[in-house]
């Protein structure tokens, strides 16, 4: 339960291996492996420094590296960032990069340009949480941070995603906002969707988590199933008492 390395599974869903992400000559990310399953929530939990960020920006495309990311059996190494979300990956960054001088509505009108994505699904991204729609025409940089969270996730959904990467999607967020991302998150699983997450602790997701992989600098040093399992397996990493 508790073993590093990737999952056993058929080629669906999302397949990493031997993934590494170098600056210069720090090493950020060593030798991923791992799977993520469609209908699935997988962890990826590490503090700070980790390599989380560096993993799924790897994965998205957005940063160089060496080894193989396959998408439904579909190797994506020499496919850029965009044409990665054109064959229906997703990121939500940390820090969440909006166009802050652009309304909400802006917002998600740039990014289903970007997708070649429909008007219909720009309306969908506005209802996908009520408050959105109530804020469509204010700027993306006078929201609460929740709700530009919020916003940063329709944004991703823009091109319905078959794999979306989330990255400390709650971290620092009210309560009450927190469960609709998680919830938002559990939706798009339950229909199909493969949904990796990144955070530095698993508390607010663990219950909803299926599988996680706990890193430390830079690599993946563990593998458990269910977010009790997970979490006890991070804390006697990380040296703390269950």
């Amino acid at each position: 339960m508790t073993q590093a390395g990737p999952c056993e599974g058929t080629a669906a869903g999302l397949q990493v291996r031997g993934l590494t992400v170098r600056y210069d000559k720090a090493l950020a990310l060593d030798r991923a492996d791992f799977d993520a399953r469609p209908g699935a929530i997988t962890l990826l939990v590490g503090p700070n420094g980790a390599g989380k960020s560096s993993c799924l920006n790897a994965i998205y495309g957005g940063v160089a590296s060496s080894g193989q990311v396959l998408l439904d059996g579909k190797d994506l190494g020499r496919l850029s960032a965009m044409q990665r979300a054109r064959h229906g990956v997703a990121l939500v960054p940390q820090g969440r990069q909006l166009f802050m001088r652009m309304s909400v509505r802006e917002n998600l009108e740039v990014m289903a340009q970007l997708l070649g994505a429909r008007a219909a699904d720009i309306e969908a991204g506005l209802d996908r949480f009520p408050i959105l729609r109530e804020r469509a025409q204010q700027l993306a940089g006078v929201l609460s941070g929740g709700e530009q969270q919020m916003l940063a996730v329709s944004r991703a959904l823009m091109g319905r995603p078959r794999l979306l990467l989330l990255d400390e999607m709650v971290t620092g967020l009210a309560p009450l906002v927190v469960r609709q991302l998680v919830d938002t998150a559990v939706r798009l699983a339950a229909e199909g969707v493969t949904v990796v997450i990144a955070e530095p602790a698993i508390g607010a997701v663990r219950e909803r988590v299926q599988q996680g992989f706990v890193m430390l600098r830079g690599t993946i040093v563990a593998r458990a199933e269910g977010g009790a399992a997970l979490d006890v397996e991070y804390q006697r990493r990380m040296g703390v008492a269950a």
